[in-house]
């Protein structure tokens, strides 16, 4: 709703009155729509000042450490909801009931299996592929099996693409790891929940059941509801994007997971591991502490602060205390933990770290159960698309909801060439 007008003056001369909208929560943006009437448009590299659609979904904050889902804080959701019941707020706007809450759950957990042919669609990679090429290429072939229930105007067919795509990104993502490996594909059990059954298609073998601890469940629980939605970053942006251009939810959602393979998006947890390894030992943590606060060294901490939140993840606690747990129930030995949590250490003690505010943030921690888990660093982007798969149809669903969308097109500052004369070829 407009409450005011911003005037814009160009050399004194007042060139527009631009309504101001005020959302329930956050900064108020300037609605710069008929701007381009008057002779200009806006300069936004990165789009770091600029709104680009009306959301209901996920609100945050950075600067007070505030992430919330339909209005209920992050660290309630991870503590006291499961990652389906996430999905259902995200989707819905409103907690489940019980009965809604039941009903969800079938309608996910039938939905798990994947069509046979869709499976053969693995054999055309090579086995050194990576698992977020397969996933790419194997949800942008999900519309091939579903072409009949792509009417994207419809929302009960969206909704059920959204279902079939939240119940079936687990299944695919375990079969990028089992191809990769070499191992039989192993299909979803459903007595098992959302975390269980992803955990049992990983790692069972047709030789041995893999039993699943309640404690690394809950722990892969918590990573899928802490990374389920972030608002309007890259691979959001560019769903709702492909979203736009009246893409099927397949695309759209591949291309999200084409976005997120960015190592300056979805690698983070993946870099984490990358620094671990590269500082190696616990005797060469100092060494590497010091590297860090030398504004000369190239050397970097990776998973320390974040360039939304300034002052704290408010993931990242939920995740510390998840991590500690895991790591106490598996008792895994292994030198790269050890070097993790003396960098914790570091981070939360020393006042170099403290008055900087480079925390531990929720990559630190999740690509730490991860390895602990026994899940590879390959796999660890893999992951976060899976949990990541419910916010971007979430926003693809509520984008083609309202009314007025139009195709996304950016404009430009143009700086290249202009009006030159062409000489042909022989005379060149």
């Amino acid at each position: 709703m407009a409450e005011s007008k911003a005037t814009l003056s160009i050399d004194g001369i007042v060139v527009a009155d631009l309504p101001i909208l005020s959302g329930s929560a956050g900064n108020d943006v300037i609605d710069i729509r008929t701007l381009g009437n008057y002779g200009y448009f806006t300069y936004d590299p990165g789009f770091l000042a600029t709104a680009s659609c009306e959301s209901a979904i996920t609100y945050i904050d950075g600067g007070k450490g505030i992430l919330q889902h339909r209005g209920y804080p992050i660290d309630s959701l991870a503590k006291q909801a499961n990652y389906l019941e996430v999905c259902y707020i995200l989707l819905n706007g409103d907690a489940p009931t019980m009965t809604q809450y039941d009903e969800f759950v079938d309608i996910i957990t039938n939905h798990t299996m994947v069509h046979e042919k869709l499976a053969h669609f693995f054999q055309g990679f090579l086995p050194d592929a990576h698992p977020m090429a397969m996933l790419c290429g194997v949800v942008g072939a999900m519309s091939s099996f579903y072409h009949s229930d792509l009417d994207i105007e419809d929302p009960v067919q969206r909704m059920r693409s959204a279902h079939r795509l939240i119940a079936k990104m687990p299944t695919i993502s375990a079969m990028a790891y089992k191809y990769s490996i070499g191992q039989p594909f192993v299909y979803p059990r459903n007595e098992l929940s959302y975390a269980e059954n992803f955990l049992h298609m990983m790692f069972s073998v047709p030789a041995e059941e893999y039993v699943v601890s309640p404690t690394v469940a809950r722990a892969m629980d918590r990573i899928f509801t802490l990374h389920a939605d972030h608002e309007q970053n890259a691979s959001t942006s560019t769903v709702r994007l492909a979203g736009s251009s009246g893409a099927n939810p397949y695309a759209c959602i591949a291309a999200g997971v084409a976005s997120l393979w960015g190592p300056a998006h979805g690698g983070a947890n993946e870099a984490c591991l990358k620094m671990l390894e590269q500082i190696g030992t616990l005797d060469r943590v100092d060494e590497f502490v010091a590297r860090a606060k030398d504004k000369s060294d190239s050397f970097r901490l990776m998973g320390f602060g974040h360039r939304v939140y300034k002052n704290f993840d408010p993931r990242a606690t939920v995740m510390r205390e998840t991590c500690h747990e895991v790591l106490k129930e598996l008792g895994i030995k292994d030198p790269l933990l050890d070097v993790a949590m003396a960098l914790e250490k570091v981070a939360l003690e020393d006042p170099y770290f403290i008055e900087k505010k480079l925390y531990p943030n929720v990559d630190f921690y999740s690509g730490i159960i991860l390895k602990a888990i026994g899940i590879p660093t390959n796999m660890f982007t893999v992951v976060f698309a899976m949990s990541r798969t419910v916010g971007w149809i979430s926003h693809w669903d509520e984008m083609l909801g309202q009314a007025g969308q139009k195709i996304g097109r950016p404009r430009q500052n143009y700086i290249g060439e202009i009006d030159r004369e062409f000489i042909p070829l022989n005379k060149r």
